[in-house]
């Protein structure tokens, strides 16, 4: 059971990692070139769009899948291997941080500027929510890495 655990964390961390890196490498480069207004509602529009039923499948389960392989008896992982999925974990909690403490508001005061000054709530949001977009891409990218190097 703790290997299926460790597998469906390598797996759901994995998506997650891939999700944040097309948006790091894809969409926010395509966005950059857009105007004010048009960039902002586009974020506005991912920003209700993004939390929907797959994607929280996936936020969560890159808490707990990995917490699970970490509980559930083990099937003779070592405890270096038993390192590396802690410390995966410990990747994917600090991402959540950083989205719940910093991408999350920037999206939230972005959608209550709806309806104002586009160029003043892109310059309060792009660069900071960059930012912290690159952080919790690293992040989510080492818990897939330590998670693979655990399974491996």
């Amino acid at each position: 059971m703790a290997s299926l655990m460790l597998a469906l964390a390598a797996l759901a961390t994995g998506l997650y990692a891939g999700f944040m890196l097309s948006f790091l490498t894809g969409v926010m480069p395509g966005l950059k070139a857009l105007p004010d207004d048009r960039f902002a509602d586009a974020m506005r529009r991912f920003n209700e769009k993004v939390p929907g039923p797959v994607f929280l499948v996936l936020f969560l389960g890159v808490i707990a899948f990995p917490l699970a392989a970490l509980v559930v008896p083990g099937d003779g992982r070592t405890a270096a291997e038993q390192g590396l999925v802690a410390s995966g974990l410990a990747c994917a909690v600090l991402s959540h941080l950083v989205t719940a403490a910093g991408n999350i508001p920037l999206n939230s005061a972005l959608a209550a500027a709806e309806g104002g000054d586009d160029s003043a709530a892109r310059r309060a949001f792009e660069s900071r929510w960059n930012t912290l977009h690159r952080i919790r891409t690293a992040l989510s990218t080492g818990a897939f890495a330590l998670l693979v190097a655990a399974a491996a």
